[in-house]
């Protein structure tokens, strides 16, 4: 048990050279030996291409150093007996595994971009996931900064016992499915005290097709988050092979995204047992390239395709909530089977609008319904399809801005058992239109 200073492995720091058999030689090394931390010391820049963790080893980034994926897609293909996607730190069935420090992980996402649309990037093909992690056993990240994401960020797939503590990750907003963190399979996993910007999800619970030996998505703790992203803050839901269960959000501030908490299912299996609780909430609209519409808490149950099946939403808390968007709270179910028993409780909605984007727009990507956009007018609680829902000393309040399209404070079609307890809001427009419309 030791430090392995990557330097003595013949390393070096100009950030052009690929340093894969170097920062290699010292992770094997280290693990063979009994563990221990391989250094990333804090003499520049790094660049490699892919790289495989061991058991028993702690990647250690110091402050000032900055471990760099190169620009070179082919660097961070597969070797036989490896997961068949580019991965730029890998790891697969290792125990007792870390990376801290203080110290940058980069992505490199920048240079995997093709052109600039705008307000989305097009990117090339071949850009490597930051890390994908599968299978593996007591895995920890630790106050490090991870940036530029070219894909998903941080992977973690079929693992047990994880702590992601403390972590900031800086991802460019413009680029599609940077993902913050995905945990897929996974179980007994604790996620604190982090800043995630991306331009996908922040935090993404998923049961992938491909893994499903692994099973469900359960015992999931996330706490004292802050996050920013041009998609969904928390997101549960869209790629569901296995069951997710048994998962609390609690304590976070989102800001400046384009969703903010909920389930989206889209595939067959089930989300159970979830709460949310105690959080600040912004949303906003955004360009139609980026799914969602601002809404601050989201609730679909639609197949992804008319060949998808479908699971059900059961047993969701929304509580001690605030949230100022352009869109209101939207629960809504391809039928009134596949969303039952949501609570929310002292949850406060402020609508107001401020960005240059149109709305009035209900968006239920990915769906086979056409069109997948469309226009409808904007309430403070949107219910469709469901059952056993209560809203409980909840609250609709209008900005200062009220465009035409903001209506109700809450319409409801087709929920059965809806128990409204000390409901306040009315109508955007008093004058014109009723306070509350349930069909």
């Amino acid at each position: 048990m030791g430090d392995y200073n990557i330097l003595d492995f013949g390393a070096v720091a100009n950030g052009t050279v690929n340093n894969v058999e170097a920062i290699q030689r010292a992770i094997d090394t280290c693990s063979s030996s009994g563990g221990g931390r391989v250094i990333i010391p804090a003499d520049g820049v790094f660049s490699s291409g892919r790289l495989e963790m061991k058991s028993n080893v702690e990647l250690y980034v110091e402050r000032g150093a900055v471990l760099a994926a190169s620009g070179n897609a082919e660097d961070f293909a597969p070797k036989d007996g490896e997961v068949r996607r580019r991965i730029f730190i890998y790891a697969k069935d290792a125990e007792n595994i870390a990376f801290s420090g203080g110290g940058i992980i980069d992505g490199s996402g920048r240079l995997f971009v093709e052109s600039d649309d705008k307000y989305i990037y097009t990117m090339k093909r071949g850009r490597p996931y930051t890390f994908f992690l599968i299978g593996c056993k007591n895995v920890t990240y630790r106050d490090i900064t991870i940036r530029d994401g070219a894909l998903w960020t941080i992977r973690i797939t079929g693992c047990q016992d994880v702590v992601i503590h403390g972590i900031r990750i800086y991802n460019d907003l413009k680029l599609p499915n940077n993902d913050g963190i995905d945990i897929d399979h996974c179980k007994n996993v604790r996620i604190s005290d982090c800043y995630i910007e991306a331009g996908d999800d922040c935090i993404v619970m998923k049961t992938y097709q491909g893994f499903e030996e692994y099973g469900p998505c359960e015992n999931v703790t996330v706490t004292g988050c802050t996050l920013i992203c041009t998609s969904f803050a928390i997101n549960l839901g869209c790629e569901t092979r296995n069951t997710m269960r048994d998962m609390v959000f609690d304590s976070c501030v989102i800001k400046a995204s384009h969703r903010g908490i909920g389930v989206h299912l889209s595939d067959q299996a089930d989300v159970e047992n979830i709460i949310f609780s105690n959080m600040v909430i912004e949303t906003r609209i955004f360009h139609d390239r980026w799914w969602g519409k601002g809404e601050p808490i989201y609730v679909v149950a639609i197949p992804w395709t008319e060949e998808h099946g479908i699971g059900r939403v059961r047993n969701i808390r929304f509580n001690n909530i605030l949230c100022r968007s352009e869109n209101g709270v939207f629960i809504y179910g391809c039928d009134q089977d596949r969303i039952d028993g949501i609570l929310l409780e002292n949850v406060r909605v402020e609508l107001d609008k401020w960005s240059k984007w149109p709305g009035g727009l209900h968006d239920l990507r990915p769906s086979p319904y056409k069109p997948e956009i469309y226009e409808h007018p904007t309430a403070g609680f949107f219910l469709k399809n469901a059952r056993n829902v209560t809203l409980r000393n909840c609250e609709v309040a209008w900005g200062e801005n009220i465009p035409d399209y903001f209506r109700h404070a809450l319409e409801s079609h087709n929920v059965e058992n809806l128990k409204l307890e000390n409901f306040k809001g009315e109508s955007a427009h008093p004058d014109l239109y009723e306070a509350m419309l349930i069909d």
